[in-house]
């Protein structure tokens, strides 16, 4: 569909490229924010260096464990372990909002404006910000709901409660044994709902939130829609980077915004529709709050 692939260093001034962005909001109908990883890195959401070392030193010194990815891999002896390791992540990152006000300043952007997030993040802070929950599709799971390991069916369970008592109550990187969720049906060892193989549950909420996204491009279809792309690499492309590629493409009143410090590209056919700006998210987004 698409032969060759230009990138965003552009020989435009960041201003302009700012500028261009808020014309583009101004100018849609609709906005369809595909936010990856990059996003929540530039709320303050990094995952090494060290923000980790503040949380997980303990983990690093004992266990040789480098950041929070590696970590979520690391084969624990016990379930204690295990899931003293992971209520530190989910309370770090799912129930503390970003140290930076990025999705804030994307709210106010969007507030006003007929709009719908896709996103492969796990971390819960465009609720944290105040957006809609039924304007919300997080296809990769949520840090805040568990599923049975198997599984032996397909339902999810909020963690909140009991993650909150394994953070404050583990000990020596351990968590009570009573503390170590089990499947209500089968007692298996509950785990984590994120795609991480084919044992993900896409439970009911998952697939109702699939239908509100597709019901939501069904009625924009053909019109002035504006796919904003924030720090989507290269890991996961087909869930919303090719997915905007070819919207854009079928729809010629359509734009196509790709906010990526490292990664700003698009398809040379989407040129005229696309605006590339290799900077910061939240200086970007903050910059185009400042000329509302």
């Amino acid at each position: 569909m698409f032969s060759r692939i230009w990138t965003g260093t552009s020989t435009a001034a960041s201003s302009d490229l700012t500028g261009r962005l808020c014309d583009a909001l101004d100018a849609a109908d609709a906005v369809v924010v595909g936010a990856g990883a990059g996003l929540s890195a530039s709320a303050g959401l990094t995952y090494s260096g060290e923000r980790f070392e503040r949380y997980f030193g303990d983990f690093q010194a004992r266990y040789g464990i480098r950041d929070m990815y590696a970590g979520g891999f690391y084969p624990f002896e016990t379930l204690e372990e295990y899931w003293a390791w992971w209520s530190r992540q989910i309370m770090v990152n799912r129930y503390t909002k970003a140290p930076k006000p990025v999705y804030e300043d994307l709210l106010a952007l969007v507030r006003d404006r007929d709009c719908f997030v896709l996103t492969t993040n796990v971390d819960h802070q465009f609720q944290l910000a105040g957006f809609d929950k039924q304007r919300l599709f997080y296809t990769q799971g949520d840090y805040g709901l568990w599923q049975c390991s198997g599984p032996c069916h397909q339902e999810t369970y909020d963690n909140e409660e009991t993650v909150r008592k394994m953070f404050a109550e583990q000990r020596d990187m351990r968590v009570p044994a009573e503390l170590v969720p089990r499947c209500p049906r089968c007692g298996r060892p509950m785990t984590m709902n994120l795609r991480c193989d084919d044992t993900f549950v896409q439970d009911a909420g998952w697939h109702a939130a699939a239908r509100r996204y597709e019901d939501f491009l069904r009625r924009h279809r053909g019109g002035r829609v504006l796919f904003l792309e924030l720090g989507v690499g290269g890991n996961t492309p087909a869930i919303i980077k090719y997915p905007f590629w070819r919207m854009t493409l079928e729809n010629r009143r359509a734009v196509y915004v790709c906010v990526n410090q490292k990664e700003a590209s698009a398809p040379a056919e989407l040129r005229k529709q696309t605006i590339c700006i290799p900077e910061d998210i939240g200086a970007v987004l903050s910059a185009c709050c400042g000329r509302r």
